[in-house]
């Protein structure tokens, strides 16, 4: 059985402000030898305030405080973090050390091309490595994350249908499993959205498809695997539907991390997509970025590419700005320099055998988790998965015990909680990813951890109903925390 835990950062921990005492200080400096200044004089005007109600506390103090406070982060270097559609796979150290190298950590967006020809050597083959992955012709490294990828691709797909005299084209198709990213950024792109159903085995239906279409139509956004965790099987079929109409195939390239080695989108029939190199190529995930959102294009769509773009002249680099059917740019200079060389450490790392070893794996333990949990949870669409699954807390809500229980029932156990009510279409919804990187214990643990819910789902509702009981805030009131937080913490009062 299953054991919940209590971690170090879980005990009470004062602010620093509590802990403060009068006269108290950091640091311990000799006598001065030179003439003192007085730091508020060297201010412009007049200052409005002739202190700072700082803490008043010792060096290890401080330093403790902070170190406790660290330890109340959840994140992949602490432990299992099985959070569906966002691939949170561990970044492995090497690929830090790289960008710490002097020629990558030191260099400037401003410097001259020829200062710059190993970086920009770098992001042109990052950029050859990621259509090779895809199936596609071309790249850009520019856009900063997964959903300015999509705001990318969408407006080459708008350009394109303009430069062919079809701006009619006003629409876009988004499955009803599609990430709450599509739809947005079609509207912010100026299209209008049609959502179509699932088929009852959670993938596109076809019927649905062909009413749709027509010649308005301006593109479909896919991921594939879906975020239901099922491969669209009858992508072909899609792809042929909707380039009969005269549209294009957007791929939303969240779940690339499923299908590395094994099938490419080109292949498929996309005409764009956008990878998250934060998810498939395993750079850092999550805190507010940096991020970084390559799109890839097939060769018709290479005019329409942000400038500028890394060009080769035999063994020399230069920035291309002359495109003039170009969308423009999306992002200063050329995207996130130190997320990109993550990225190519990684795939050089693994290398082609390495990366479809991680889709394969991926799979496995997805299926292996899915097999454990399928006696006590609902399967909509049965156990068999890509890299992820959705299953439903169904049978706990009978019970009164829902998804958001089971999820914060989890933090007891140590586990960050899957996501939860996504997507839409499966009632209390939990998705579920364990990627590659996590061991056969770990995932044992987290079934156990899964089965013990369930059981006191149904023996004992009120613990998890509880829940959390072990961390160092319990259950909130998060309607009030929504519409009366508390932002601030009044020191002086």
């Amino acid at each position: 059985m299953a054991s919940p835990i209590l971690n170090p950062g879980q005990a009470p921990e004062p602010l620093l402000y509590e802990q403060s005492v009068p006269g108290r200080v950091g640091y311990a400096l000799p006598p001065l030898d030179v003439p003192a200044s007085d730091p508020i004089s060297l201010l412009p005007g007049v200052p409005l305030r002739d202190s700072v109600p700082l803490p008043e506390a010792g060096e290890l103090q401080v330093v403790r405080h902070f170190v406790r406070m660290s330890h109340r982060n959840h994140a992949i270097d602490v432990g299992f973090y099985p959070l569906g559609s966002c691939t949170m796979k561990y970044n492995p150290q090497i690929t830090e050390e790289v960008v710490r190298l002097p020629g990558i950590a030191d260099c400037h967006p401003y410097q001259p091309e020829e200062q710059v020809q190993g970086e920009m050597a770098l992001l042109h083959a990052l950029e050859r490595l990621l259509c090779e992955v895809g199936g596609m012709d071309f790249a850009t490294l520019q856009p900063a994350a997964g959903a300015a990828g999509e705001f990318t691709g969408l407006l080459i797909i708008r350009a394109y249908h303009i430069h062919q005299g079809e701006s009619r084209r006003d629409t876009v198709i988004v499955p009803d499993s599609s990430h709450g990213t599509n739809p947005a950024t079609a509207a912010r792109c100026g299209f209008k959205t049609v959502s179509i159903p699932s088929n009852e085995r959670g993938r596109v239906d076809l019927a649905a498809l062909r009413k749709v279409v027509n010649d308005r139509t301006a593109a479909i956004m896919l991921t594939n695997p879906n975020t239901l965790g099922l491969f669209e099987q009858e992508i072909r079929e899609i792809a042929e539907i909707v380039h009969e109409a005269g549209g294009l195939l957007y791929m939303d390239g969240a779940n690339m991390n499923a299908i590395l080695g094994i099938t490419r989108p080109g292949d498929m029939g996309f005409d764009v997509m956008h990878y998250n190199l934060h998810k498939t190529m395993s750079t850092p995930h999550g805190g507010g970025g940096p991020g970084c959102g390559p799109v890839a294009v097939k060769a018709f769509l290479e005019p329409y590419l942000p400038t500028p773009v890394v060009a080769r002249d035999g063994d020399q680099y230069r920035w291309d700005h002359h495109r003039p059917q170009s969308i423009g740019k999306v992002h200063g200079f050329y995207g996130n320099f130190g997320i990109a060389a993550r990225a190519y450490a990684y795939m050089r790392t693994q290398g082609g055998e390495g990366l479809r070893n991680v889709s394969e794996k991926a799979v496995l333990n997805a299926n292996y988790l899915a097999a454990q949990l399928s006696d006590a949870f609902t399967f909509p669409h049965g156990t068999r998965c890509m890299h992820e699954f959705v299953l439903s807390a169904d049978r706990q809500k009978a019970n009164g015990v829902s998804a958001l229980d089971v999820a914060k029932r989890l933090m007891d156990f140590g586990f960050y909680p899957p996501t939860i009510y996504f997507p839409l279409i499966v009632k209390e919804c939990m998705m579920i990813e364990p990627t590659e990187t996590e061991t056969r214990e770990t995932l044992d643990d987290f079934g156990a951890a899964m089965l013990q819910i369930a059981r006191e789902a149904e023996t004992e509702p009120e613990i998890p109903q509880a829940a959390p009981h072990y961390t160092p805030v319990g259950r909130l009131d998060e309607t009030t925390a929504a519409r009366n937080p508390v932002l601030a913490y009044n020191c002086c009062a």
